[in-house]
């Protein structure tokens, strides 16, 4: 996500820096679009009046700001940190109180619309912060994406959160009747064309299904675990906040589930077979003569 996003930054008129922890990455992403790569995490990080992030999960931010090498010492007052990852709400809260003491600001800013938006400059970003912070730095959001501003920091993380625990739960459930329509005889891909043609109609029907299910491609390029991790932050916050909500709680577990059959680095489509294996049959595999 981070090269095409950066790539936009550039197209966009932007001066940018990149770092990755592997060397050629970087080499490869100069070499294609611009700009310069950092020889280490700190290089000429106290010059910068923006830093973006886009990384694995909260716990590798801390590291990257606040960790032995961290660089939020580092920077100047009036830089404005960008948390593009899909982080833990209070973790970022967290994060922008120990960066406010240098005058240093933080705003989480998750994303969605994967790859294919990212090149395209077209993401959803999901935007935590007081509308002073965010104004600031609203040309380098805009060059990604389209901004809507969920409240102050955290929300944005929160509101990502939610958005994938619907996601999965439209999922498991449209998985789950093209299984019992294939088992009658229904065909999948006509049962594909009223979904998307009626009120069961939704991301994955859209966007999934006939793409890497029924193609069995299962290529999407969004591992189980990164998935994971935003369920395990929903429903995290759910239990935070006292809300008792045991769809969104069964719904964490199966894809709990099938990160623990299928392994986590799997493509977070194939929780289609954990489905499939539960129901002893596969999507289009029995017909009526």
């Amino acid at each position: 996500m981070g090269a095409p996003m950066a790539a936009c930054l550039l197209r966009a008129g932007f001066d940018v820096t990149v770092f990755d922890t592997s060397r050629q990455r970087m080499n490869d992403f100069t070499a294609l679009h611009g700009g310069k790569a950092a020889s280490s995490l700190n290089d000429d990080v106290r010059e910068f009046d923006v830093v973006v992030m886009i990384l694995p999960n909260s716990a590798v931010v801390e590291e990257v700001l606040f960790g032995t090498q961290g660089i939020g010492r580092l920077l100047k007052p009036g830089c404005m940190v960008i948390d593009m990852t899909s982080g833990v709400p209070a973790k970022s809260i967290l994060f922008n109180e120990l960066l406010s003491v240098d005058k240093v600001g933080f705003i989480d800013a998750p994303v969605s619309g994967a790859v294919a938006r990212a090149v395209s400059g077209d993401l959803a970003i999901m935007v935590g912060a007081l509308d002073s912070e965010l104004d600031c730095v609203l040309p380098v959001l805009n060059a990604m994406g389209t901004i809507t501003r969920c409240g102050p920091v955290g929300s944005g993380d929160a509101m990502k959160a939610l958005n994938n625990l619907v996601s999965c739960g439209g999922y498991l459930i449209g998985i789950e009747a093209m299984l019992i329509g294939s088992r009658f005889g229904l065909d999948p891909e006509k049962m594909l064309q009223v979904l998307n043609s009626s009120t069961g109609m939704n991301n994955s029907t859209q966007k999934k299904f006939g793409q890497y299910v029924l193609s069995r491609k299962f290529d999407s390029g969004f591992p189980i675990h990164m998935m994971l991790k935003d369920l395990n932050n929903a429903t995290d916050l759910g239990h935070e906040l006292g809300v008792t909500t045991p769809f969104a709680q069964l719904c964490r577990d199966l894809w709990a589930s099938a990160s623990t059959m299928l392994g986590p680095q799997v493509d977070h489509t194939a929780v289609a077979w954990m489905c499939e294996a539960m129901a002893g049959s596969r999507i289009s595999e029995h017909k009526h003569d």
